[in-house]
């Protein structure tokens, strides 16, 4: 069901005086221009009308934003054979970074299977020194659900069969190879698929960011889209304690989840240190300097210029701003924020009913994973079902990248993206005493962003966060290309995959007859 977005009004137009057709003509051709932008805007943006900074909705903020027609579709739209039975080789990846740049990184080595007609051994999940898990991707995801999923596109194996030949064994040795960041195609096309030919398997690693987003076929794009949000279903039981959770927060009403990135890493990274005091400077500089390339940063503009995450108090700010009062109950996926209380405080004291994963539901399983894999997969599920998420910085941070264009993806779920540049000067004069007209300003900010309708990606907005216009269709579209596809979609596949499974048969049947007949 499509649920409303923002409040939208059409005022009333008034009437000119007698004898000056040539003004009225003039205001006609205006209001005809004004009529159509709003109803542009209305139908790419999907989420505001013509609005007054005061007339923010909050309500309506509880519902998702208008589709503008369209809704997510990943199925094949043009000819998609199934994987023939005969492959070039064996494609193993090893995918580094936390879960959600993981995730990233399979959808990819799938297309890049795809790519070469290669058989795709499963993925490996990095046991990296951040998470300390080693749980691997049988121990997150269901296996079987996604060799299932992705059988008419790929072929998928646990891991690379042994060759048994004049009754020896042997195992094939994978060539590893360092691939490019971003590698185009053609490097997969070429470079990757000589060396699979001369080894019969190739080892890539490591595999986070090692395809370009970009890719000018919507069929390949539509590929990553069925391994995103169809096929990456996560192990039984993680999907009942995340369920579990949100049961329980929906039982007292609407919720919203918040990425509360306030973390020594990210602050590290992007260089935002001028509000710590110098002993927490000095703990963030040598994070920075021990796990990041060297980059010049001069540290005092970093958040002037929008490049710091949010903190707790701001986000606080924001909300209260746009109209949520402190009744709002809020879900926090974090780890552990940097500065601890002290920064925490004034946001509690904003909005004191919080709640994450351990508070709603303490049981040991996810006592004892709360900092691993398992436990970011359950905030990652509670953020994807929530009526609204926030993300606090949504820059190089897969984790709320990937939630953004999931909740897309899965019905235009409301979201509040804070324009950190637009709003760092409005918070910076509110540091400095210049409180006059502040909750307006940030509403005026506010209003210039997204709020979860489909929308034109534009750089550096990733693939991963806004995958429309290639993974949504519309049943009566402008143009053809957005059509959605036929129902029996999956029965037009399932014939095709029969259909290369009978040819298969058929050809060893009159093989094996002539050896007989040789015999």
């Amino acid at each position: 069901m499509r649920r409303p977005g923002l409040h939208r009004q059409h005022g009333k137009q008034g009437g000119g005086s007698k004898g000056i057709y040539a003004k009225l003509t003039v205001v006609v051709v205006v209001l005809l221009i004004c009529t159509f932008s709003v109803f542009f805007s209305a139908t790419i943006s999907g989420n505001r009308g013509s609005l007054e900074p005061s007339e923010i909705n909050v309500e309506e903020l509880w519902e998702s934003a208008k589709s503008g027609g369209w809704r997510p579709s990943s199925a094949p739209r043009s000819d998609w054979p199934p994987p023939p039975k005969e492959t070039n080789g064996y494609l193993r990846v090893r995918c580094n970074g936390g879960l959600n740049q993981q995730r990233s990184a399979i959808c990819n080595a799938v297309l890049a299977a795809r790519i070469m007609n290669a058989t795709l051994v499963l993925p490996e999940l990095d046991a990296n020194s951040f998470w300390h898990d080693d749980s691997g991707f049988q121990g997150i995801y269901d296996v079987e659900h996604f060799i299932q999923t992705l059988k008419y596109d790929v072929r998928i194996v646990e891991s690379i069969p042994e060759i048994h030949k004049n009754g020896k064994t042997k195992k094939i040795k994978a060539h590893q190879i360092r691939p490019p960041r971003d590698a185009p195609i053609s490097w997969y096309t070429t470079v990757a698929l000589k060396k699979m030919k001369e080894h019969g398997a190739i080892y890539l690693t490591p595999f986070s960011h090692r395809l370009a987003e970009e890719i000018d076929n919507a069929e390949y794009q539509r590929l990553r889209c069925r391994v995103n949000y169809h096929a990456l279903r996560f192990k039984p039981n993680i999907m009942r304690l995340s369920e579990s959770i949100v049961d329980k927060l929906r039982a007292r009403g609407h919720f919203m989840s918040i990425h509360l990135r306030f973390e020594m890493d990210m602050l590290a990274f992007a260089g935002c240190f001028d509000i710590f005091s110098p002993e927490e400077q000095s703990v963030l500089k040598k994070y920075r300097k021990d796990n990041f390339a060297d980059k010049r940063l001069v540290y005092n503009e970093r958040r002037a210029i929008g490049k710091c995450p949010l903190t707790p108090e701001e986000v606080g700010l924001v909300l209260r701003a746009v109209g949520f009062d402190n009744s709002t109950r809020i879900y926090l996926a974090a780890g552990e924020l940097f500065g601890g209380e002290r920064f925490m405080k004034p946001f509690r004291d904003l909005f004191p009913r919080l709640e994450n994963h351990s508070s709603v539901d303490s049981s040991e399983e996810l006592v004892a994973n709360t900092r691993g894999l398992l436990g970011s997969a359950v905030d990652y599920m509670v953020c994807l079902l929530s009526d609204i998420f926030m993300p606090t910085y949504d820059g190089p941070c897969n984790f709320a990248n990937n939630l953004l264009g999931h909740r897309l993806y899965y019905g235009f779920r409301t979201t509040i993206r804070p324009d950190r540049k637009g709003l760092a000067p409005i918070f910076i004069d509110q540091e400095n005493g210049q409180t006059a007209g502040f909750e307006q300003a940030v509403r005026r900010v506010m209003l210039k962003t997204n709020f979860g309708g489909p929308h034109k990606r534009v750089p550096p907005e990733s693939f991963y966060t806004n995958s429309w216009p290639e993974c949504f269709c519309q049943m009566s579209p402008s143009n053809p290309a957005d059509k959605c596809p036929p129902d029996n979609v999956l029965e037009i596949l399932e014939s095709q995959l029969e259909n290369e499974v009978n040819r298969d048969l058929e050809a060893l049947m009159e093989t094996n007859s002539t050896r007989r007949t040789e015999i």
